[in-house]
């Protein structure tokens, strides 16, 4: 058993260095990244970058937001790490600027991700209540809260949150 368990080894470990050196001749050159880049990518990166401020701020403030606030009120607390993913620069085939940005996507897409998933549990413990028009890009829970016009749908889910809507 054992050995077949060191040949399985020791065939994942070939295989994984000859996936990194395929994906390595898809590398571009920083340098061929570099000349290919027009002057509007060079004049708006700085505009792009500039965002990392305001994420890492949102970051700490609706992390402490969930620590003081979520507990009060009973609503269960989000994994951060489940929503925050920075893996991607591992990825053989991209240089260096291309992992800084799969870096900065990776974080603030998944910032972004989880505080919109604080607020769809505050908004599902406080309002949950459609709104009278259509919402893009609505949240998961969105389906479940009561109709615009519902007052006893919408007393229903905030007098007793933990039952589906319609259980007595």
């Amino acid at each position: 058993w054992r050995g077949q368990e060191a040949e399985a080894e020791a065939s994942v470990v070939a295989m994984s260095r000859q996936l990194r050196a395929e994906q390595k001749k898809l590398r571009r050159s920083l340098l061929a990244v570099i000349r290919g880049a027009g002057v509007l990518v060079w004049l708006t990166a700085p505009v792009i970058y500039s965002l990392i401020v305001p994420l890492m701020l949102t970051d700490l403030f609706v992390t402490l937001y969930q620590a003081i606030c979520f507990p009060v009120y009973g609503i269960p607390k989000v994994r951060r790490s489940d929503y925050v993913v920075i893996d991607r620069h591992r990825l053989g085939y991209l240089n260096a600027i291309e992992k800084l940005n799969c870096v900065y996507c990776g974080y603030s897409n998944g910032v972004l991700a989880y505080a919109s998933e604080l607020a769809s549990r505050t908004e599902q413990h406080f309002c949950p209540i459609k709104h009278a028009t259509p919402v893009a890009g609505a949240h998961r829970r969105y389906a479940r809260f009561a109709a615009y016009a519902d007052a006893q749908g919408y007393r229903d889910r905030v007098d007793h949150p933990d039952q589906p809507p319609g259980t007595p």
